[in-house]
């Protein structure tokens, strides 16, 4: 199959960008509704990190799409290809970063460097990423930014992980290969206590690329077997909600895995790693080939113009939905509240505040950072991006037409 003849931008798969950010909104504040809901229903919903999952086989699919047939391990092809990724990903992980070291100075929130760090070495180990190796520092300064890391390495590898699929074939070894390798750096360093670097097979699985190689790797194989196939297939089988189904069947399976003691969720059992970088994993993977080879109503939802725009922001959701911006919110419907009890009491009336139900705050505060969340990606994200795109940083910027990128 010709790369010409296939699309380049897939709107449905933007669209998932807002699923699967909003998966994760999910799972950071179920407990708001509290005795409201039966506790099995809050267990399944804790699961809903798997948002983190999706991103991942999205990107996976995503870079191999683009990159696969034309990627050169040549200096000035790696200096463009660094260029598009930093443009995409760095401008607003780094401005949010700093604003929350910022908001820090005033609100001394130990969230934000572990309570017992200095704050510029966190800080510089946030900008460059270099936090997401470290188990005690992964959450600090934007705590959801843990993930970018995992990005990044696979950013960074992925040129040299087609490479060795081209050289030598059987790619299917390259995970095996992968996350061997971090099974012997934690072998390594488990038993030296330099702040939890790579310090224990859980965190090498869940927070680091060496372990969730394979949710990458299933976007790949995903993106290099449409390339022969074509989005265009004869059988009528519904992949689209089968894998929609298994999706949430991993979320359930995650949600009656036994929680281990000191942890949070089904996920960080053996039985939950398992079930969430490669039963999930392959999962998604057969709901975006759905999405990719069949016209359903869920592809036609996701594929809404709206819907995509919130795709398209929800890069910027994803690092927002917690820490300064999310307890700003929170902190100025509190004081809504107050000033309409307030008003309450001048005129002499017993009635309910708006803003006195935690379950309607965090739905205003969704809309809230929804709405900010387009904000800037309109008037900072996509305006950053193309300027670098455009600049000489890295390697000279070369004018040609105008096009539309897939990520």
């Amino acid at each position: 199959m010709s790369q010409k003849s296939l699309p380049s931008y897939i709107p449905a798969l933007t669209g998932v960008r807002a699923l699967a950010a909003y998966l994760v909104f999910i799972s950071h504040f179920y407990y708001i509704f509290g005795e409201n809901i039966p506790h099995f229903v809050q267990k399944f919903f804790r699961e809903f990190h798997i948002g983190v999952t999706i991103f991942f086989v999205l990107s996976g699919f995503l870079i191999a799409f683009r990159y696969y047939d034309n990627f050169s391990l040549t200096k000035d092809w790696f200096k463009q290809y660094l260029k598009n990724r930093v443009a995409r990903i760095y401008p607003m992980y780094f401005l949010l970063t700093i604003c929350a070291f910022i908001v820090y100075c005033f609100t001394k929130d130990d969230n934000v460097t572990g309570g017992q760090h200095n704050p510029i070495v966190i800080c510089l180990l946030n900008i460059s990423f270099l936090r997401g190796f470290f188990n005690e520092f992964k959450f600090s300064g934007i705590a959801q930014g843990w993930s970018l890391t995992v990005e990044e390495c696979f950013y960074f590898s992925a040129p040299f992980m087609f490479f060795a699929a081209k050289k030598w074939g059987k790619p299917y070894l390259q995970p095996i290969v992968i996350t061997g390798f971090g099974f012997i750096l934690v072998l390594t360093f488990r038993n030296i206590n330099w702040y939890g670097f790579f310090g224990n097979f859980t965190f090498m699985m869940l927070n680091t690329f060496l372990g969730r190689c394979f949710e990458f790797f299933s976007g790949i194989m995903l993106a290099l077997f449409i390339k022969r196939k074509g989005f265009e297939r004869s059988n009528r089988i519904t992949f689209t909600y089968i894998g929609f189904f298994m999706v949430f069947f991993c979320v359930w399976l995650m949600s009656v895995i036994p929680v281990l003691p000191g942890d949070l969720f089904g996920q960080q059992n053996p039985l939950g790693i398992i079930t969430n970088n490669y039963l999930l994993a392959v999962s998604i993977t057969l709901f975006f080939y759905g999405l990719l080879t069949e016209g359903s109503l869920l592809k036609k939802a996701l594929a809404n113009p709206f819907v995509e725009l919130l795709g398209k922001s929800s890069y910027i959701f994803y690092l927002i939905h917690l820490g300064f911006m999310y307890n700003g919110l929170h902190a100025l419907l509190d004081w809504l509240n107050d000033k309409v009890f307030v008003f309450y009491d001048k005129i002499n009336v017993d009635w309910h505040s708006p803003f006195e139900y935690e379950q309607l705050n965090l739905l205003y505060a969704f809309v809230l950072l929804n709405a900010i969340s387009i904000l800037l990606f309109k008037t900072i994200e996509e305006p950053l991006n193309h300027y670098i795109r455009r600049s000489d940083f890295l390697i000279k910027s070369k004018s040609r037409p105008s096009e539309i990128l897939i990520k």
